[in-house]
Protein backbone atom coordinates (compact mmCIF):
# COMPACT_ATOMS: atom_id res chain seq x y z
CA UNK A 1 0.00 0.00 0.00
CA UNK A 2 0.95 3.55 -0.57
CA UNK A 3 2.10 6.17 2.11
CA UNK A 4 -0.57 8.12 1.99
CA UNK A 5 -3.01 5.22 1.71
CA UNK A 6 -1.74 4.41 4.98
CA UNK A 7 -1.64 8.22 6.79
CA UNK A 8 -5.23 8.55 5.32
CA UNK A 9 -6.40 4.83 7.33
CA UNK A 10 -4.42 5.90 10.19
CA UNK A 11 -6.38 9.39 9.89
CA UNK A 12 -10.12 8.33 9.56
CA UNK A 13 -9.56 5.37 12.53
CA UNK A 14 -8.49 8.13 14.69
CA UNK A 15 -11.47 10.42 13.53
CA UNK A 16 -13.58 7.87 14.05
CA UNK A 17 -12.23 6.56 17.33
CA UNK A 18 -13.13 10.19 18.48
CA UNK A 19 -16.68 10.12 17.11
CA UNK A 20 -16.12 12.90 15.03
CA UNK A 21 -17.41 13.84 11.56
CA UNK A 22 -15.16 14.91 8.19
CA UNK A 23 -16.85 18.53 8.72
CA UNK A 24 -15.80 18.76 12.05
CA UNK A 25 -12.31 17.52 11.52
CA UNK A 26 -12.31 20.09 8.36
CA UNK A 27 -13.34 23.05 9.74
CA UNK A 28 -10.87 22.71 12.57
CA UNK A 29 -8.27 21.93 10.26
CA UNK A 30 -9.31 24.50 7.54
CA UNK A 31 -9.51 22.34 4.92
CA UNK A 32 -12.35 21.32 2.15
CA UNK A 33 -14.89 18.50 3.60
CA UNK A 34 -13.71 16.53 -0.25
CA UNK A 35 -10.06 17.57 0.28
CA UNK A 36 -10.10 15.45 3.96
CA UNK A 37 -12.30 13.12 2.49
CA UNK A 38 -9.35 12.26 -0.42
CA UNK A 39 -6.77 12.33 2.21
CA UNK A 40 -8.54 9.87 4.29
CA UNK A 41 -8.88 7.78 1.09
CA UNK A 42 -4.99 7.84 0.48
CA UNK A 43 -6.18 9.34 -3.64
CA UNK A 44 -4.20 12.81 -2.19
CA UNK A 45 -0.99 13.08 -0.59
CA UNK A 46 -1.51 16.22 2.21
CA UNK A 47 1.66 18.51 2.71
CA UNK A 48 3.65 18.19 5.84
CA UNK A 49 1.62 21.57 7.25
CA UNK A 50 -2.01 20.20 6.05
CA UNK A 51 -1.31 17.20 8.25
CA UNK A 52 0.35 19.05 10.94
CA UNK A 53 -3.15 21.01 10.65
CA UNK A 54 -5.53 17.80 10.65
CA UNK A 55 -3.24 16.24 13.57
CA UNK A 56 -3.62 19.34 15.79
CA UNK A 57 -7.38 18.95 14.89
CA UNK A 58 -7.06 15.96 16.02
CA UNK A 59 -5.13 16.46 19.07
CA UNK A 60 -2.55 14.73 18.11
CA UNK A 61 1.07 14.83 17.61
CA UNK A 62 2.34 14.61 14.20
CA UNK A 63 4.91 12.14 15.63
CA UNK A 64 2.01 9.86 17.36
CA UNK A 65 0.25 9.81 13.75
CA UNK A 66 3.77 8.32 11.96
CA UNK A 67 4.08 5.95 15.33
CA UNK A 68 0.67 4.64 13.81
CA UNK A 69 1.29 4.51 10.79
CA UNK A 70 4.71 2.70 10.91
CA UNK A 71 3.08 -0.33 12.98
CA UNK A 72 0.48 0.08 9.83
CA UNK A 73 3.54 -0.74 7.72
CA UNK A 74 5.11 -3.78 10.30
CA UNK A 75 1.64 -5.20 10.51
CA UNK A 76 1.57 -5.43 6.39
CA UNK A 77 5.02 -6.48 6.18
CA UNK A 78 4.74 -9.33 9.08
CA UNK A 79 1.65 -11.02 6.87
CA UNK A 80 3.63 -10.54 3.86
CA UNK A 81 6.17 -12.52 5.85
CA UNK A 82 3.72 -14.76 6.85
CA UNK A 83 2.24 -15.69 3.65
CA UNK A 84 5.44 -16.75 1.93
CA UNK A 85 7.40 -19.89 2.59
CA UNK A 86 10.37 -20.10 4.80
CA UNK A 87 13.21 -20.19 3.65
CA UNK A 88 17.13 -20.18 4.96
CA UNK A 89 19.33 -17.65 4.49
CA UNK A 90 21.91 -19.69 2.11
CA UNK A 91 21.80 -22.52 0.21
CA UNK A 92 24.00 -25.57 0.03
CA UNK A 93 24.73 -26.88 -3.53
CA UNK A 94 25.44 -30.50 -3.92
CA UNK A 95 26.87 -32.20 -1.04
CA UNK A 96 28.78 -29.64 0.72
CA UNK A 97 27.84 -27.78 4.19
CA UNK A 98 29.57 -24.88 5.64
CA UNK A 99 31.07 -26.21 9.12
CA UNK A 100 32.85 -24.42 11.88
CA UNK A 101 36.74 -25.08 11.74
CA UNK A 102 39.59 -23.62 13.65
CA UNK A 103 41.35 -20.92 12.10
CA UNK A 104 45.25 -20.88 12.34
CA UNK A 105 45.28 -17.51 12.48
CA UNK A 106 43.86 -15.09 15.37
CA UNK A 107 42.61 -17.91 17.22
CA UNK A 108 39.31 -17.20 16.16
CA UNK A 109 36.74 -19.76 14.09
CA UNK A 110 36.30 -19.55 10.31
CA UNK A 111 33.45 -21.70 8.11
CA UNK A 112 34.98 -23.62 5.48
CA UNK A 113 33.54 -26.05 3.01
CA UNK A 114 33.27 -30.04 3.84
CA UNK A 115 32.14 -32.22 1.75
CA UNK A 116 29.01 -34.57 3.19
CA UNK A 117 30.70 -37.43 2.25
CA UNK A 118 34.10 -36.83 4.66
CA UNK A 119 31.64 -36.28 7.48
Amino acid sequence: MLLRGLIGTVLRRIRLGQGRTLRDVAETARVSVPYLSEVERGRKEASSELLASICESLGLDLMDLLAEVRFELETERLAELASQPRTIGFTVSSQTELAPRPSMSGGGVALHAVSMAAA
